[in-house]
């Protein structure tokens, strides 16, 4: 299938990355949210993300222009009907992406592919709720999108070689990597990223180390570019929560249990950087560990 025109459900931190990347990749891209202060937000930050790349000269003015031309917002989730392709990129609780996918169904072309950006819910559970699960696949961005260059595509059991493939194609077009991932709970990244990030939150729990000593550890120690704990506080402690839940659910392994400190940070609404306090309180000049 000859993919132009984009349809992406969630203006959010994932949303406004990908429709950012495909709008400058060439598609034509409809993006959507139930709040308008959303959307608005959401253009300002791809706004700002392309002036960044072109004082970095990634890109040109034009370039720039162009993308801002390809890309539309909406209110109305039907308007995604006509697109042929769909990202589903809103928050990663099962029944609103159900919910979704359930309300835009009668509004789909026969043809169009709908996809997920979800980072553990399985594919094929998704799929068997509509009415095109051979034209359904998890479409899965890392974050911060317009950066990252890895892209999961998850076949679920039903997903048809010919939609793994436009996906794919899609992928190349963005000059990004694709990862064909099976449909098990946390799929590549997150099977391996999860479990390191909780048992990060469980040394801190036991008072093996300090949020900055675990830090500086794996920093040092491992070379990584980002604290765990420091990961977790961009990512979301409320997002990496509900990577462990599904893990834990999915493969009933004790060794998937979400730390209890993890669960309490999450109760207290220390989400981390997007909620100003999480393992670091970033309400300051700079960020300072909470414990």
């Amino acid at each position: 299938m000859d993919i132009q025109t984009i349809g992406i459900v969630g203006a959010g931190q994932m949303g406004n990355g990908i429709a950012h990347v495909m709008a400058l990749a060439g598609y034509r891209v409809l993006l959507t949210d139930v709040s308008q202060d959303a959307l608005d937000n959401a253009l300002a930050i791809i706004r700002k993300n392309l002036d960044r790349q072109v004082s970095r000269e990634k890109i040109g003015q034009s370039d720039k222009d162009a993308a801002l031309d390809r890309m539309t917002t909406t209110l109305k989730l039907s308007d995604l009907g006509r697109s042929d392709l769909v990202i589903e990129a809103a928050t990663e609780r099962e029944t609103v992406k159900q919910a979704i996918f359930e309300d835009l169904l009668p509004h789909l072309k026969q043809d169009t592919i709908l996809t997920s950006n979800t980072s553990s819910i399985s594919i094929t559970r998704l799929a068997s709720r509509t009415d095109r699960p051979e034209k359904f696949m998890g479409f899965h961005f890392m974050n911060p999108v317009p950066v990252m260059s890895l892209v999961e595509l998850i076949r679920g059991i039903a997903t048809s070689k010919e939609t793994y493939d436009s996906c794919l194609k899609v992928v190349e077009s963005l000059g990004k990597t694709a990862a064909s991932a099976e449909d098990f709970p946390g799929f590549i990244v997150n099977r391996i990223l999860m479990p390191m990030i909780n048992e990060a939150v469980y040394t801190l729990y036991e008072g093996v180390g300090s949020v900055l000593s675990i830090d500086q550890s794996m920093k040092l120690g491992a070379n990584h570019p980002m604290g765990p704990l420091e990961l977790a506080d961009f990512i979301g402690l409320d997002t990496c929560l509900a990577i462990m839940n599904v893990l834990h659910d999915g493969l009933a392994d004790t060794k998937y249990r979400p730390c209890p400190l993890l669960t309490k940070y999450v109760e207290a609404g220390w989400l981390g950087r997007k909620s100003g306090r999480g393992f670091y309180d970033y309400r300051g000049d700079e960020p300072v560990p909470t414990r």
